[in-house]
Order: C-alpha cells, then structure tokens, then sequence
C-alpha cells in the first residue's frame, strides 16, 4: 500500500512538473512581444536597410529585393528599391503609391490611406497593435540575426485578426526589442522575408521622401 501511496505521488509530481517548460517558453515569448511594443510605442522616425526574399511554394520560385526605406509615424514611408532599381513605394499621410515597373511597368498605383495604416505602411508596426488580443503567440527559441542575440516569435491570426496572412514569424531584438527579421506566410502559398540593416531610429528623415511625383507617362489607378 505505502508503495502504491508513493508511486501515485511520484506521478503526480511528473504531470504537474511537466507543463512547466512550456509554460517557460510561452511566458519568455510574450515577455519577447510585450518588450517590442513598449520598444516600439517610444519611436517616432526610422531609417534602414532591408532585403527581401518572396518565395512561392507553387511555382517553386523565389526573388530577392534590396533597397532603404524611411518612416515617420504614424502613416508615413518611403521605400526606395535599389534591386529591382526603380521601384517604390510612398505613404504620404494620405495616399499610398505604389510604382514597380519592375512587375507593372507605365503604372502607378494610388490607395487611400487607412485610418489603421496597413502592414505596408508600418512596415513592423502590425505585429505589435494589440498583439495579444490579434494573435496566439508562440516561442521558436533563441536565434541569431547578423550576430544580434534575438527572439524568434511566432504569431497566428485569432479569428477576426488578420486575414491577409496565416502565420508569421518574427525576430525581436534581445537588447532593444526592435523587429530585426519577420517571415509572414501567405494565405496564397507565398512567403515573404524581410531582414532589416542599418536600422536607426528617431534620427531625422527627408521631408522629400515622402512625396511621390507621378513619372511622366505613366499611368494611375486609384483603388
């Protein structure tokens, strides 16, 4: 009897020891996530460096874009591509541009801005608007982005999130909370990687880069 009494305790305190690694994993994730909101709600202006990879599981291909962008918040960006040369993108306040001649030659693109912006205008800004009412937040462990010690986060729209994507990945910086890499899965196969360099923030922007002047010949289409 006493050895049934002792095994039935020794159980016990396996099943409840058990969750506790999990529960440190979960725990040290939204410490991860709470870190870059408050990080993230102290910055006003940004400038930086980014290189992209899109890849498409159905077609099996990928592409890779580099470029600079700039940021004021809320709802202004410029984002110059240096590959492919040529294409960009302008949030004005008011209207965001898109012009990829690379894909979409002789045409400019024109969206009204809304009130919330939109994960193109704030580039890492929609991870972090009430991640934990938006997302089931899970921890991916200790990772390294270009020798910076980071969090890799994943997060997975709740029902009535986000419906532009269905997974995400994200890289928060251990010493600063800033979003140093993001990966968001699409919901039509592709996946989009973004790595960001050179990041600095509240440093001084060009008031220029937030204007877009139509290139001549070109063609817009307001949607």
């Amino acid at each position: 009897m006493r050895t049934r009494h002792l095994f039935a305790a020794l159980s016990a305190i396996v099943v409840a020891a058990a969750p506790a690694p999990a529960r440190a994993q979960e725990a040290a994730a939204r410490a991860a996530v709470q870190h870059a909101v408050n990080a993230w709600n102290a910055v006003r202006t940004v400038r930086a460096s980014f290189e992209q990879t899109v890849s498409n599981a159905l077609t099996g291909t990928s592409a890779t874009a580099r470029g600079d962008y700039q940021q004021r918040r809320p709802g202004m960006l410029s984002v110059r591509f240096a590959e492919p040369d040529g294409d960009r993108i302008v949030a004005d306040g008011q209207w965001l541009w898109l012009y990829l001649p690379s894909s979409a030659p002789g045409q400019v693109i024109k969206r009204p801005e809304s009130a919330q912006g939109s994960g193109t205008v704030d580039i890492t800004g929609e991870f972090l608007d009430r991640p934990f009412e938006k997302y089931d937040i899970a921890d991916g462990g200790a990772a390294s982005v270009d020798g910076r010690a980071t969090r890799l986060v994943t997060l997975t729209p709740k029902p009535g999130g986000p419906d532009d994507f269905s997974k995400a990945r994200v890289w928060i910086d251990d010493a600063d909370g800033y979003i140093r890499q993001f990966e968001v899965a699409q919901r039509n196969g592709v996946t989009r990687r973004v790595r960001l360099t050179a990041l600095q923030v509240n440093v001084a922007t060009d008031d220029s880069a937030f204007r877009f002047a139509v290139p001549k010949g070109a063609r817009v289409v307001t949607r």
